[in-house]
């Protein structure tokens, strides 16, 4: 088996799909080494694992809406595109969506996954209680204000294999998209705060190699007074004329609506359709996560060291995440920019890369996305987060001899010797 981008090939003994949740409590109970996998979709091997992986994917689907207590609980399986139309059936939403509606409930929160806008969290940041089969096999839950809650939202698999969560819901609400093409980056540099606010979810895409921001998204919820029109012109960026997609010489179709034609938020806030290949599919990707208040100043040094990382660069993405309280959250503790980047499918070449847009984020206290490629050591990563320690004790409490984890979490969490 190997993951969605197919640069991981997984050395799991065997790979399990219980049908049911008593069956994955006595699987689980009687291995020695478990992970869990999602639908692949990580770029690194933090699935991994030499003993049995668990796909989650065949427990029975859960959709759950309570729409008096603004909540819906799904079975951890499910991908977001897999529900979140039956949630808008029933007059509700979630605050957000990341890019793709392809990725699992369960794996997009457990790394810390997230979609984009000024005031938007991260995916986690709505959960509001999980379900997960413990070391032991048995079925444990946590709600939010639980001890130990806010560290076993964003936990990496670590504490066990999530079979449900219970996430926020809002109103449901319609989206208008529009693209902009060509936004000068001096424009961008003084109205930096200006730009990443103009709508609900913004993203700019840029490839570092001109002075212009290729593409600027921009998601406007639409409220009480219906679609509202866009200006041709907009900070020295010009409104598109056409769907776009935004890495060069990819089909628009694979892209949701765009023009300005409103739609429900969750046919709007993904940039991919569920039925098409998201991205351009032939890639590897990082992401990396600073304080909102050194956008500008990151946005500077990355481009300075442009030419040592755009040879292999497919297309790069800035968005912004609201601050959370989730302790191995990339957004905890601080407004967050994220610079997102979509390499070649070349490993060696992609290692290099990393190495400047490393060195270049270094001085802001950059935090990598927990389920893409990065190369730094486990020293730096852990003293990213002020509540590192908090959660290896709560691994420790919860799964003392370590049948959660696996090489690539040592490897990244725990300095050698």
């Amino acid at each position: 088996m190997r993951n969605w981008a197919g640069n991981i090939a997984f050395g799991a003994e065997r790979l399990s799909r219980p049908g049911s949740v008593e069956e994955l409590q006595e699987l689980v109970a009687g291995s020695s080494s478990v992970r869990a996998l999602g639908t692949g979709h990580s770029f690194n091997a933090i699935a991994d694992t030499r003993g049995t992986l668990v796909s989650v994917a065949g427990l029975p689907q859960v959709v759950d809406v309570d729409r008096a207590a603004g909540a819906v609980t799904v079975s951890a399986g499910l991908r977001f595109g897999e529900f979140t139309g039956a949630l808008h059936g029933e007059g509700l939403a979630l605050h957000n969506l990341g890019s793709l509606p392809h990725i699992s409930v369960a794996g997009a929160c457990a790394t810390g996954t997230h979609g984009s806008g000024v005031g938007n969290g991260s995916l986690a940041s709505a959960v509001r209680a999980l379900e997960w089969v413990a070391a032991d096999g048995e079925l444990v839950s946590l709600h939010r204000g639980d001890p130990g809650f806010d560290g076993a939202v964003v936990s990496l698999g670590a504490l066990g294999v999530v079979t449900r969560l219970t996430l926020d819901a809002v109103p449901a609400y319609d989206v208008q998209q529009w693209v902009y093409e060509g936004l000068p980056v001096e424009r961008l540099r003084e109205h930096f705060d200006e730009v990443v606010s103009a709508a609900y979810s913004v993203s700019l895409f840029t490839d570092w190699r001109s002075e212009r921001i290729g593409q600027v998204w921009l998601k406007q919820a639409v409220g009480a007074d219906g679609p509202q029109p866009s200006p041709e012109h907009w900070l020295g960026a010009v409104r598109a004329d056409g769907p776009r997609h935004p890495v060069p010489g990819m089909p628009a179709v694979h892209c949701t609506e765009q023009a300005g034609v409103p739609g429900p938020w969750h046919t709007r806030l993904p940039h991919f359709r569920l039925e098409f290949t998201p991205s351009s599919g032939e890639e590897l990707q990082s992401e990396y996560f600073v304080d909102r208040a050194d956008a500008v100043a990151a946005f500077d040094a990355l481009n300075r060291v442009r030419e040592r990382f755009s040879p292999v660069l497919q297309i790069s993405e800035i968005r912004t995440v609201a601050a959370d309280d989730l302790w191995l959250s990339p957004a905890q503790g601080r407004q967050t920019v994220a610079f997102h980047f979509t390499w070649d499918p070349d490993e060696a070449a992609v290692a290099v890369a990393l190495g400047a847009v490393e060195e270049a984020l270094a001085p802001f206290g950059a935090r990598p996305h927990w389920g893409k490629v990065f190369t730094m050591q486990a020293k730096t990563v852990r003293g990213l987060y002020d509540r590192y320690g908090d959660f290896e004790q709560l691994v420790a409490e919860r799964d003392p001899a370590g049948k959660f984890g696996n090489d690539w979490l040592r490897s990244r969490l725990r300095p050698a010797g």
